[in-house]
């Protein structure tokens, strides 16, 4: 359970939130979609309620376990296995450790009392793991990792040679499993961030199910409507315009029911108190040119005034941002040329022997299922990391390259955004990137603001403003629509469609694809290349 008092939300001198008294509030069974654009701060107050940060003004109070799935997950050791980081959300990754080195004492030894003493501390330990579930929650920690995308031969391997959507699968795992009694029930609280991003459709439907079954509170913050429909029976709507939160009892469908009667309300309302407040003020314009009706005038005057305020105001439209991509500079007809590409991770090989040539206004699409190493090939095509063997790039005339990281690793999260802007354009002029950084919606005291304290949206608007300026001719995109409001999405796919330099773009996003119109696909890890046909689209849809 987590109830907040008087919360208020700040970044900067930007006040995000204000929820007098206990306005907010997760019981067991509340299941909530927090909503509003990005920028809002839905991540900032995610934040705050899993005790991540601290409010501006007010107190968050928790009881019973918190589960919190951030936006960008930042994992601690990388070096262990994906299977024991799930098995550390119940402890058992140490004693299953522990319970190994005394089996390989009890083997190897030739000491009978050190033997005699292993077969004891194996003992202890074994009837300890049997108390917290043991075998029986090692099975299920398996199949929670099966149903999202991470089979047998992931568990084994060391996080460090994961994709970037695996270890995000991976550390949605160890809260879903942290948070099963066997059945998804628990008494836990669920703090979710965007908890689809990297998951394939047929992973979606079981978390989906899974959340319907959990017996504990829930938050979530999604851009999946059809997941919010299907899980949510609150809404917490965040007003990017008031700093408020209205908090509906109801599900997905009627809040949007309720919110369109609410802002037909509003607006008939005003538009009735600004007829009657408009007559009142000729009226007093008329006694007012009468020095014996000055006092009557003023008390109209006033009361118009007071007739307007009283009316709830109506709700702006939120800024959209621009979103364009650059006028590419001149190239040659190859401006990219990559032979060979080889990636391994120790002994494991993610593909090898890829060959790209990136045409003058090319448009690449590369497909695979997730850990097939998309998002690495895009990684070796930007120069960040280095081919295995004796492939290589091969630069064109007039090269210039715009790299979008999926998961915002462009970004200096300790830099600022003004910081982060010049660092990407540096031969542009001041006024060009406030004008810049202005269509992407950052303005003010925002741009002092650090990166990291960013929503994962705020990010990738920032990302993208960089590439604008940046006048590449070649795009590399990594899931350039994730974490963004249905808004700002569709202004990157209309940039998609418009833009004229070539563009290779990794994604789970159909309509993505649908706006880049694809000439050409690549398909990992085998590295075949093929035209593109829509029959490719099955893939993008389940990968």
């Amino acid at each position: 359970m987590i109830v907040t008092s008087d919360l208020e939300v700040r970044v900067g001198a930007r006040t995000l939130l204000t929820a007098p008294g206990q306005q907010l509030r997760v019981q067991p069974g509340d299941r909530i979609g927090l909503v509003g654009r990005n920028g809002a701060g839905k991540t900032t107050t995610m934040r705050i309620l899993a005790g991540e940060a601290e409010p501006y003004a007010g107190a968050v109070t928790r009881s019973g376990t918190v589960g919190y799935l951030p936006q960008d997950s930042r994992e601690g050791n990388i070096e262990v296995t994906a299977r024991e980081r799930v098995l550390s959300a119940r402890g058992l990754d140490k004693i299953q450790s522990a319970m190994e080195r005394q089996q390989e004492i009890m083997e190897t030894t030739a000491d009978d009392n050190r033997r005699d003493t292993a077969i004891r501390k194996y003992s202890r330990l074994e009837e300890q793991y049997h108390t917290l579930g043991g075998y029986e929650a090692a099975s299920e920690a398996a199949r929670i990792c099966d149903a999202l995308g991470l089979p047998a031969r992931i568990l084994d391997q060391q996080l460090k040679t994961l994709s970037g959507g695996q270890r995000r699968r991976v550390e949605l795992a160890q809260i879903l499993f942290a948070a099963s009694a066997g059945s998804g029930k628990s008494a836990t609280t669920l703090l979710l961030d965007e908890p689809t991003n990297h998951l394939d459709a047929d992973s979606i439907t079981w978390l989906r199910e899974f959340l319907n079954r959990h017996e504990g509170g829930l938050i979530m913050i999604s851009h999946d409507v059809d997941l919010l429909e299907a899980v949510c029976n609150k809404i917490w709507f965040l007003d990017a315009v008031r700093g408020e939160a209205d908090v509906y009892n109801m599900g997905w469908k009627k809040y949007l029911d309720a919110r369109a009667t609410d802002e037909a309300r509003r607006r008939r309302e005003r538009a009735n108190a600004e007829k009657k407040a408009s007559a009142l003020k000729k009226q007093a314009a008329k006694l007012g040119a009468k020095a014996t009706k000055a006092a009557a005038a003023k008390q109209m005057l006033a009361r118009a005034e007071k007739m307007i305020e009283s009316t709830d105001e109506i709700r702006r439209s939120d800024k959209v941002a621009h979103i364009t991509f650059p006028e590419p500079a001149p190239c040659g007809k190859t401006p990219m040329n990559a032979t060979g590409l080889t990636k391994m991770y120790g002994s494991l090989e993610v593909f090898a022997g890829v060959d790209l040539a990136i045409d003058r206004g090319s448009r690449v699409v590369v497909l695979g299922f997730n850990g097939a190493g998309k998002t690495t090939l895009l990684k070796l095509l930007a120069g960040v990391e280095r081919t295995d063997g004796e492939g290589g790039i091969v630069s064109g005339h007039g090269l210039k390259i715009g790299y979008f990281a999926q998961e915002h690793d462009t970004i200096d999260p300790e830099a600022t955004v003004w910081e982060n802007t010049v660092r990407a354009c540096p031969d542009a002029g001041a006024q060009d990137l406030r004008g810049l950084l202005g269509a992407f919606m950052f303005s003010g005291d925002q741009l002092e603001q650090p990166a990291g304290t960013l929503s994962g949206g705020e990010k990738t608007r920032l990302a993208l403003a960089a590439l604008v300026s940046s006048r590449a001719n070649v795009l590399l995109l990594d899931e350039p629509t994730n974490n963004l409001d249905p808004v700002s999405r569709e202004q990157v796919l209309n940039a998609l469609g418009t833009y004229t330099g070539a563009v290779v773009l990794v994604t789970h996003d159909p309509g993505a694809v649908e706006a880049l119109d694809p000439e050409r696909v690549i398909v990992l890890p085998d590295g075949t290349e093929d035209l593109w046909s829509d029959e490719y689209m099955e893939i993008v849809e389940l990968a």
